[in-house]
C-alpha cells in the first residue's frame, strides 16, 4: 500500500482545497465540517433520516459527465471523500447574493426555526442541477418546472410545514447561462485518489483496483468494506464500531458495469440504487416499483446494490424484488468468480453463502422479465421507513393458465425467502380468483414471521394473503 502513503489526503470544498488533517478514519464528513466552521449542514439523528446534514458532491453523472449528488454528510467518513468535491449551503450563495433555491425559500416562508433549512437547500439545488429537468405539466409530485418531489423525501422538516418549501421548489426556473455550478457539470469529476489513512481506531484504504482490494481482504480477515456507508455510517454513529481496518470499493470500475442485453442484465455491485433506477429507465418493471419505496433519494444516492445483499439482513428492500426476479451473484476474491443463486445465498440471520474474502462483484438479472411482476412494501410511512414485509411478485400467464410464477419475502423469516409452496400452489392451474384465494392461505403461512415493533407475526402473515389478492386485482383490473 506504499503508493497510497505518497500523498496527503485532501478536498475541495466550496472551491478551495482543504487538507483532511490529522483525524480518525471514522470522522464523518459532518464533523470535519462542522469542525472547520462549515455549520450550516447539521446532525439531527445521525442515521440518514432527516437530511439536516445534506452536503453535494461531484459525482460521474448519468446524463451529464458531472451530477452535484446530495448525501449525508452524517453518514460518510471523511476519508472516503479524499480527492473529491464538496459544495455546502455556505458555498452556494451568501447573504448578499443567494442562491436561487436559497432565494426561494426566503421569499416563498420556506424556513422557520432554520435548522434543516441548509439540508433543503442542498437537496434542492441537487434537483435544480439535474441534467433533464424541463418543463412539464406538472402534478401532484412533480411541479410545472420539472422538479421531482421525491428529491426532498430524505429531508424533514418539523415546524415550517412542508407547502413553503413545496412551493419555493416549483418556484424554480432553470439555471442561468453564466451559473458556474451548472457550467463545471460539462467536465468530469474528480477522479478517485488512492487513500491511506491511519489513526489510533483504525486504518483506511482506497484501492486502485478490485486486485488490490481482493488482495488486502484476502489478507486481513477484520477488514470492513464500505461503499455508499448508508449502512456502517448507522453503526459507527449510533452502535459504537470501529472497524479496524475500512476498504474503500465503491469506485472500482470493475464494480461499476452495467449492460442491458438481450438475455440478461448486469449491474455492478458498486453502482448506486439512484443511478440504476435512471440506467434502467423503468425497463425492468419490477426495480422500477421498487426504487422509489427504498428509503429517500439522499440514500439512494449513496446505497449501492450490492451493499443492501451484503449486509444479509432479512428487511433489505432489493432482495425481494431480486428474488422474484431469479437474480443471481457474481462473488469475486483472489480464487476468481463464482456465481450463486440469489435463492441459495442467505443462509441464516445476517448469513451469506460470500466467505470473508469475497466480495459481490455483479448482480445478473435474466430477460425478458415476467409479464406480470409488482413490489409490495407494508410500512408504517408511505416512503423513507423499514417494511415490515416486502413481496416481489414475478407471474407469467397465457391463456388463461399460470406458466410461472416466482415470489420474494422479506421481514418474514430470519433470512429473505423464495415462497416455493406457493409458487407451486399457483404454477400450471388457472388464473383465477379461486386459484389465488387457495395459494394466498398457503402464502400466509410461508416463512416464520415474528412479533417486534414494526408488527406483530399474525399482522405480517395478513398482509402475506392479502397481497397476493391485491396483486391478482390489480393484474385482472389493468
Amino acid at each position: 500500500m506504499t503508493t497510497q502513503a505518497l500523498r496527503a489526503p485532501a478536498l475541495t470544498v466550496n472551491g478551495e482545497v482543504t487538507a483532511i488533517g490529522d483525524v480518525s478514519v471514522h470522522t464523518t464528513v459532518l464533523d470535519w465540517l462542522r469542525d472547520r466552521g462549515l455549520t450550516g449542514a447539521k446532525e439531527g439523528c445521525a442515521e440518514g433520516e432527516c437530511g439536516a446534514c445534506s452536503v453535494l458532491v461531484a459525482r460521474p453523472g448519468t446524463d451529464a459527465p458531472t451530477e452535484w449528488t446530495a448525501v449525508n454528510a452524517c453518514l460518510l467518513p471523511i476519508a472516503s471523500l479524499d480527492g473529491q468535491e464538496v459544495i455546502t449551503s455556505e458555498g452556494l450563495g451568501t447573504p448578499a447574493e443567494l442562491h436561487p433555491v436559497q432565494k426561494e425559500l426566503a421569499v416563498r416562508g420556506g424556513s422557520q426555526c432554520g435548522f434543516c433549512t441548509p439540508g433543503f437547500v442542498c437537496s434542492m439545488a441537487a434537483e435544480y442541477y439535474r441534467p433533464g429537468r424541463t418543463a412539464c405539466e406538472g402534478s401532484h409530485e412533480h411541479g410545472p418546472n420539472g422538479f421531482d418531489l421525491h428529491a426532498l423525501s430524505g429531508n424533514l422538516c418539523r415546524c415550517t410545514g412542508y407547502r413553503p418549501i413545496r412551493d419555493a421548489a416549483y418556484a424554480l426556473e432553470n439555471p442561468p447561462e453564466n451559473d458556474a455550478f451548472a457550467a463545471r457539470q460539462s467536465s468530469a469529476p474528480p477522479a478517485p485518489a488512492p487513500t491511506g489513512m491511519v489513526s489510533p481506531e483504525g486504518e483506511f484504504i482506497r484501492p486502485t483496483s478490485l486486485a488490490e482490494a481482493l488482495t488486502v481482504l484476502g489478507d486481513r480477515n477484520d477488514a470492513v468494506v464500505v461503499a455508499g456507508s448508508t449502512d456502517l455510517g448507522v453503526q459507527v454513529n449510533i452502535f459504537g464500531e470501529r472497524p479496524p481496518l475500512t476498504i474503500a470499493i465503491d469506485r472500482l470500475e470493475e464494480l461499476r458495469e452495467f449492460s442491458f442485453g438481450d438475455n440478461e442484465v448486469r449491474l455492478g455491485a458498486a453502482l448506486t440504487l439512484t443511478e440504476i433506477e435512471r440506467r434502467l429507465a423503468g425497463r425492468v418493471p419490477l426495480l422500477a416499483q421498487m426504487f422509489p419505496q427504498f428509503a429517500s433519494r439522499l440514500i439512494r444516492n449513496g446505497a449501492t446494490i450490492g451493499g443492501n445483499l451484503g449486509t444479509g439482513s432479512p428487511i433489505g428492500d432489493t432482495p425481494p424484488a431480486l428474488l422474484a426476479l431469479d437474480a443471481k451473484l457474481v462473488l469475486a476474491s483472489r480464487r476468481g468468480d463464482r456465481e450463486v443463486a440469489l435463492a441459495e445465498y442467505f443462509t441464516g440471520y445476517r448469513q451469506t453463502v460470500k466467505a470473508q474474502d469475497e466480495l459481490i462483484r455483479t448482480i445478473v438479472i435474466p430477460l425478458p422479465p415476467a409479464p406480470a411482476t409488482a413490489f409490495h412494501k407494508i410500512a408504517k410511512r408511505r416512503f423513507d421507513d423499514i417494511s415490515s414485509v416486502a413481496i416481489g411478485y414475478a407471474v407469467d400467464v397465457a391463456d388463461g393458465m399460470i406458466r410461472d410464477a416466482k415470489i420474494g419475502l422479506g421481514g418474514v423469516a430470519a433470512t429473505p425467502l423464495r415462497a416455493r409452496e406457493t409458487e407451486a400452489a399457483l404454477i400450471g392451474r388457472p388464473w383465477t380468483e379461486e386459484t389465488v384465494r387457495t395459494a394466498a392461505g398457503v402464502l400466509a403461512a410461508e416463512g416464520t414471521p415474528m412479533d417486534d415493533h414494526r408488527a406483530s407475526s399474525a399482522y405480517r402473515s395478513a398482509m402475506l394473503g392479502q397481497s397476493l389478492l391485491r396483486f391478482y386485482f390489480e393484474e385482472v383490473r389493468a
